[in-house]
């Protein structure tokens, strides 16, 4: 087993801010504030990134939209991160399970408890690509706050191999991660309250990045309408109400009307829409969605007017 640097000391994420050296003599009250006002300074430092991230989602929606795949690559809380993120995406925008994937160093485990050593292995990263059969039509997302990880650099270089987009978050400057990705995105967020915590600062940067690249990656490929989770997947009464709802907004039908359509279109917002719209039948419907509007509502619902 190969192994990468691990020298630390240099790192911003592991300096020893000053400002924190007696919170453990600070009361709750004084401990809040000081986080709040730590975690202010986060979106700051986001929005410095941002001609970095944007080509970054432009990459993956090309490849999204091509049918490939989004893999988050990360390992203990930067890689917990990846995995909160692609288990999101199902649900809120009906997306195959296999779309958006997050492979996390020691496996599913670690998302519960700390799998010693995992992180240190980068010929178990090159694997995990290997293992999902990785390929030119999909996007390798590594995610590790000192951006040196070795289980996350390990699955990069395996992912560019093998003609993957690779991108590359970290919270450091010109770290090696950002030196063998297409595309880097450093987010220096400084030193931790606690030194070294990395799931504060460096994490709370990550959510929001990543936050930005499945949202943003599922807008422009036509899962929402304007601003409406059309693309919803209805797994409770909360969600049920929340598509009726935005059936009725964006078709002006009573609540009953929406509900029939909404049933009748076995719970496909998009497709109850379209009935609502004047489709006949639901494979009507289904075709100016699919044929006519390539999966978009607004470009299906545009069809009908022409």
């Amino acid at each position: 087993m190969t192994t990468e640097p691990t020298a630390l000391d240099p790192l911003l994420t592991e300096q020893v801010d000053e400002r924190y050296g007696s919170i453990d003599t600070a009361s709750v009250a004084e401990l809040a504030a000081l986080m709040n006002d730590a975690d202010a300074t986060v979106p700051g430092a986001v929005r410095g990134a941002l001609d970095q991230v944007v080509p970054a989602i432009e990459a993956i929606v090309d490849r999204l939209g091509a049918g490939g795949r989004l893999f988050y690559v990360g390992a203990g809380s930067a890689g917990r991160m990846g995995v909160l993120d692609a288990a999101e995406c199902p649900p809120t925008f009906s997306t195959p399970p296999d779309m958006v994937q997050a492979i996390l160093a020691g496996g599913p485990d670690a998302v519960r408890v700390a799998v010693e050593g995992a992180e240190d292995d980068p010929d178990a990263g090159a694997d995990a690509i290997a293992g999902r059969g990785v390929g030119p039509r999909d996007v390798v997302f590594g995610i590790t706050a000192s951006g040196r990880t070795p289980y996350v650099l390990g699955a990069v270089r395996a992912a560019r191999r093998r003609g993957a987009v690779t991108i590359g978050l970290s919270c450091n400057p010109t770290t090696p991660l950002s030196s063998i990705v297409d595309h880097a995105i450093e987010v220096p967020v400084g030193p931790e309250v606690v030194a070294g915590s990395t799931r504060l600062k460096a994490g709370t940067a990550q959510k929001l990045v990543l936050n930005m690249v499945s949202t943003i990656a599922m807008v422009r490929l036509g899962k929402t309408y304007g601003n409406l989770m059309v693309d919803v997947r209805i797994t409770n009464a909360k969600l049920r109400d929340r598509a009726l709802r935005i059936v009725q907004r964006v078709t002006g039908a009573p609540r009953p009307e929406a509900e029939t359509a909404l049933e009748t279109a076995g719970h496909d917002v998009k497709l109850a829409i379209l009935l609502l719209d004047g489709s006949s039948t639901v494979e009507e419907a289904r075709h100016r969605l699919v044929v006519r509007g390539g999966g978009r509502l607004r470009a299906a619902r545009e069809s009908a007017k022409e």
